[in-house]
């Protein structure tokens, strides 16, 4: 039986959704600021192969090469992952911004998880939310402190 499983994080951004891009494709800064994602390496664009290393809280690093399935600047970049063979476990990763108004943007962090091994990994599930949470929050601190650093 196929298992699913999705995990969604949310956060209301004081920045324009092209800021909040520059960031999120800034990709060589993850390093410095993602707690979560700590690398991300390769092209944003569809059909290309990524280097993504990831360290939920409390569990172990992984680094895994999704293939990048959607880029729509300032609005969503998507790819996908796999475990072994299709149908094992398979994750389907996206940030979608949402303008809010003039100056505010919610970004949505989420991923589906589908496979027959989805039903096994709840523990390393939720370690995952708990990263998307984890980098939303430094996404949001990064916002205001390169702002306040560019206005000085």
């Amino acid at each position: 039986m196929i298992h699913v499983r999705t995990l969604s994080s949310a956060i209301e951004l004081d920045a324009t959704p092209d800021r909040v891009w520059s960031i999120l494709t800034a990709t060589d800064d993850y390093p410095q600021w993602s707690p979560f994602i700590r690398r991300l390496e390769g092209p944003l664009t569809p059909g290309s192969r990524l280097t993504v290393r990831i360290e939920p809280p409390g569990g172990k690093p992984m680094t895994f090469t999704p293939k990048v399935t959607h880029v729509e600047p300032d609005r969503r970049l998507a790819w996908l992952g796999r475990l072994g063979v299709p149908g094992l476990f398979d994750g389907a990763h996206s940030f979608t911004l949402e303008p809010l108004d003039d100056h505010h943007t919610r970004l949505v962090q989420s991923e589906s998880f589908t496979g027959i091994l989805v039903w096994f990994s709840g523990g390393l599930l939720k370690k995952t939310e708990a990263g998307f949470r984890a980098m939303n929050d430094a996404l949001k601190e990064r916002l205001t402190t390169t702002v306040s650093s560019s206005e000085q």
